[in-house]
């Protein structure tokens, strides 16, 4: 198992290019198996369509374009995106915590250290990446695991091959028994 690290991305770095930088993290010459959460899901989709990875799977995320709520696309469209300060969406709020579903003490503080650990600027460019990604196919092997309580990327705009109950955004967390369950029948 190997964990793909961020990178920064490039001045006016197109998403597809952001994702082919990254792949070289990757030994894509031996059989692979990507598994992504949230941005990281969009990115291994992107990944998938380029080097055809054995499977793909993807945690609180979306394979395709369109199932990106309507609100969202309205946002990346009328770029509301870019008036907001990037300071603004680092704030550890009541909001920012009921959006991604977190309820405990030690999800708290992951949170709370995954906002801190951001960096502005990719955050950003990250935010821009998803309002603007235009993916509208589903790779065949892609598989999606969704929750049915995610605020972020609401199941009813998805087509998840499996959903999880009361799962929420970072139900890689919450609910990390019934996604280790899935994951090991997929893998």
């Amino acid at each position: 198992m190997k964990y793909i690290q961020w990178i920064a991305p490039l001045e006016n770095e197109s998403f597809i290019n952001y994702c082919i930088r990254l792949s070289k993290q990757i030994d894509t010459h031996e059989p692979f198996i990507l598994v992504g959460l949230s941005f990281g899901g969009i990115v291994a989709t992107e990944l998938t369509k380029l080097f055809h990875p054995v499977k793909s799977i993807i945690i609180s995320s979306i394979p395709v374009s369109t199932q990106l709520p309507w609100y969202y696309k309205a946002i990346g469209l009328l770029n509301i995106d870019k008036l907001i300060p990037a300071a603004f969406l680092k704030l550890k709020t009541p909001l920012t915590f009921h959006l991604f579903g977190i309820q405990t003490k030690e999800e708290i503080e992951l949170m709370t250290q995954i906002l801190k650990d951001t960096d502005k600027r990719y955050l950003k460019w990250a935010i821009r990446a998803i309002l603007s990604w235009r993916n509208k196919e589903k790779p065949v092997n892609v598989f999606h695991i969704h929750g049915t309580d995610d605020k972020i990327l609401p199941i009813r705009y998805t087509q998840p091959d499996v959903s999880v109950k009361e799962g929420r955004h970072l139900m890689v967390l919450s609910r990390a028994d019934a996604i280790n369950e899935i994951l090991g029948r997929e893998l």
